[in-house]
């Protein structure tokens, strides 16, 4: 990759903040002069007798963060990383406006929720993308109470600052915890390192050929020992800083706290190429929720977060300063936060964090609640889904295309489909559905969008075909979605 390494890329975690968020910002250099047409936006939706409707807008422009001692210009929604977000409760319309200050064409689509096909945020499929001074309005209703982000569809524009939290809440939600903190894990570049068009740009002049069958090897130059992971080949880039709500170690977050109290904690993994094992150092970890659905409680001391994945924990605090601890698997470096109860001295980065040895759970070692899980039911329809390729010539596929060659995987309204993904790479990949959830039989009916297909493993993953439309359906390692590792699920 010639002056580009496979792991030379540094990214920060941004949020926005509640109804109106974000209103009223000032145009930013590089946007046009003058607007183009305007582009329709859906079809508006009527609120129902006593549904609250959430309004906000979205201004996508250059800025330039400070990400705890260095700046980086990039764009952004709002001017701090991974500290703002977006806020509704489960049936709420959220009626969302987006106002493009970018340079350049965006999109925004809301990961994990099962909405209307109009409001998913892809353009070409969905919509036409926003250009350079256009505004458009998204208005969906979101059904699922969870812990959910948002993010372009546009080229690899999530690798700079564009990103933010979308928490919709449950409104029969008991409680039984007296805080709750929002943890954004992310990996960075823009704007220190080589930018993200760049660094797609050096894997696309491989022109790479999609090998089938299982690849063993052809993986080249990595360099950094990720094969000793258990998770395999994790990651293609080596960032510069890996961030915890926009912070680097040297400069961190800290969340504040009262020892004894019981905190719920909802971490986003919005990197682009970062797999996080993830530990609060002098603690115990309770996992409530996967992706936004509850699972069974289960306690470990550390967990593997997958880009585009979603977990909420509870945590009774302990007395004095913990590191909350973000190590990207296979890669060097640490995302590092601090959790504070009382007055001492904080641990130095890159203190040895005992939580971090052993086996981490595993997202899919999980089990649904019972609340959540689909009901039983046999598929009607079974699809095997292979996903193909290999670092070098870098190329990366589904079935054996890329997208564009691609052939639609094809259901009918009302059946239950069985996809059954067997990754034949040597790399570890987060798949992710657009429109659905999927109950994952092998993991107890476990509910997720965003799923980690480890080196040679077969997942299978049930949908409850009930949303018609057209839905991506790709790897949420974003150079391997824009290299060709993302198809379509079409119905009949």
């Amino acid at each position: 990759m010639n002056a580009i390494t496979r792991r030379q890329v540094l990214w920060g975690g941004l949020g926005l903040a509640g109804a109106g968020f974000l209103a009223g910002c000032t145009a930013a250099p590089g946007r046009p002069a003058t607007s183009p047409s305007p582009i329709p936006s859906p079809t508006p939706l009527t609120p129902s007798p006593g549904q609250t409707v959430v309004s906000a807008t979205l201004t996508p422009r250059p800025v330039t963060l400070d990400l705890g001692g260095p700046t980086a210009p990039t764009w952004a929604y709002g001017d701090t990383l991974g500290t703002e977000l977006l806020r509704a409760k489960a049936g709420d319309l959220l009626r969302v406006t987006v106002d493009n200050q970018l340079p350049t064409e965006t999109s925004v689509h809301w990961h994990g929720i099962r909405l209307r096909m109009a409001a998913d945020g892809v353009p070409a499929v969905t919509q036409p993308a926003i250009a350079a001074g256009q505004r458009y309005t998204y208005e969906f209703v979101a059904p699922d109470p969870g812990t959910y982000f948002f993010h372009p569809h546009s080229g690899v524009q999530i690798d700079r600052g564009l990103y933010a939290p979308l928490i919709i809440d449950d409104p029969a939600e008991p409680g039984g915890y007296d805080a709750e903190w929002v943890v954004v894990l992310d990996d960075w570049t823009d704007g220190i390192g080589p930018s993200p068009d760049d660094i797609l740009a050096s894997f696309q002049a491989q022109k790479g050929t999609v090998s089938t069958g299982m690849n063993h090897g052809n993986m080249g130059g990595m360099g950094h020992g990720s094969m000793g992971s258990p998770l395999g080949d994790a990651g293609d880039v080596n960032y510069p800083h890996y961030l915890v709500n926009g912070r680097i170690p040297t400069a961190p977050t800290t969340f504040s706290g009262e020892p004894g109290q019981r905190v719920r904690i909802r971490f986003v993994n919005a990197g682009a190429d970062t797999i996080f094992r993830v530990a609060l150092g002098g603690h115990v970890l309770t996992v409530t929720h996967a992706d936004g659905f509850a699972v069974e409680p289960r306690e470990t001391r550390s967990f593997y977060l997958a880009m585009g994945e979603r977990l909420d924990v509870l945590v009774t605090l302990g007395d004095g300063v913990f590191p909350l601890v973000a190590r990207p698997e296979g890669k060097s470096g640490t995302g590092w936060a601090l959790v504070r109860t009382a007055s001492g001295t904080a641990p130095t980065p890159g203190v040895l964090v005992s939580e971090l040895d052993g086996t981490a759970l595993a997202v899919t070692d999980l089990t649904a609640a019972e609340s959540a899980r689909l009901p039983d039911r046999e598929p009607d329809a079974i699809l095997d889904v292979q996903l193909n390729g290999q670092m070098q010539p870098y190329a990366w596929g589904i079935n054996g295309r890329t997208f564009g060659q691609h052939t639609p995987l094809s259901v009918g309204e009302g059946q239950r489909v069985r996809l059954r993904m067997t990754n034949m790479t040597m790399m570890s990949h987060p798949m992710h559905i657009h429109g659905h959830t999927w109950g994952l039989p092998g993991s107890g009916g476990l509910r997720k969008d965003t799923v980690l297909v480890l080196p040679m493993q077969t997942v299978e993953a049930d949908l409850q075909a009930d949303n018609p439309g057209t839905w991506m359906y790709h790897c949420h390692n974003i150079y391997h979605a824009e290299i060709g590792m993302m198809t379509t699920l079409v119905y009949r």
